[in-house]
């Protein structure tokens, strides 16, 4: 099994550090500016490695190419403006709907992720 995930995935892009490069997973934890976590702070995402050439060949397609991610986020304006200040690709741009805000993302793999946020008016 290899490690690369963790040494490749440019976590600190978007605020969050790695944590057991050596595991057979790599689990992204939110972080600061400065690269410590945050007091308080929660939010970790847990990444497992492709386990076999049938596991990797459907890395980035999990989804046959549909948003199959959810990112919520409290201030949808500050989060969307930090990831493409740090050059996060955008497949559309923001916009409105019922629910909320929101905009979709590719990460390192291909997966498209919804940015989501709360509906401005609310």
């Amino acid at each position: 099994m290899t490690t690369s995930c963790a040494r490749r995935l440019p976590v600190q892009r978007v605020g969050a550090s790695r944590s057991q490069p050596e595991a057979p997973f790599c689990c992204v934890r939110e972080s600061g500016r400065d690269g410590t976590r945050p007091p308080g702070a929660t939010t970790a995402l847990l990444l497992a490695h492709a386990d076999g050439q049938h596991q990797a060949r459907a890395v980035g397609d999990q989804f046959a190419g549909r948003v199959g991610l959810f990112l919520r986020v409290d201030d949808f304006e500050a989060a969307y403006g930090r990831m493409r200040s740090v050059g996060v690709e955008f497949v559309t741009e923001p916009r409105q709907e019922p629910y909320g805000q929101v905009v979709v993302f590719v990460d390192v793999a291909g997966n498209r992720w919804d940015l989501l946020g709360p509906r401005p008016d609310r």
